[in-house]
């Protein structure tokens, strides 16, 4: 075990340091968490704790908000200007607004990805300014 990153259940490891990788790593666990971590069968459609949780009311939605804002603290700790900062957590206030609202709220939870939008923001900021953070996708 490094000094870096400490073990976790089913052999993933969690970079504990403040660099812009270990940074972009939390940040897409946390969006993998919260956005894609389960698939619902016969629709092959990936959801989250976001989504789940966000069933249970008030207190679901509070919950992923603050789990989300997490994000945007990992963010402003990578230096991104505020301007992205209001615009993650106006991502953020608005699916907890919709979400909140009972039925519907539920069914735009699966749709807006509030947290797939911030990560979208990061990945934009960290392949510019630190390329070296840059994963290819495939």
């Amino acid at each position: 075990m490094t000094q870096s990153s400490r073990p976790r259940p089913m052999g993933m490891t969690l970079p504990m340091g403040n660099d812009p990788a270990a940074i972009r790593q939390r940040i897409e666990v946390m969006e993998m968490v919260l956005e894609r971590s389960f698939t619902i069968p016969g629709i092959n459609r990936a959801v989250g704790l976001d989504s789940i949780v966000g069933l249970v009311p008030i207190l679901g939605d509070v919950l992923t908000a603050a789990m989300g804002t997490y994000i945007v603290w990992e963010a402003r700790n990578l230096g991104l200007p505020k301007w992205k900062l209001a615009r993650m957590a106006a991502n953020i206030a608005f699916d907890t607004a919709l979400g909140a609202i009972p039925v519907a709220g539920d069914l735009f939870d699966l749709l807006y990805r509030s947290n797939s939008r911030n990560l979208k923001i990061v990945k934009k900021h960290l392949d510019k300014h630190h390329p070296s953070t840059r994963i290819i996708e495939g």
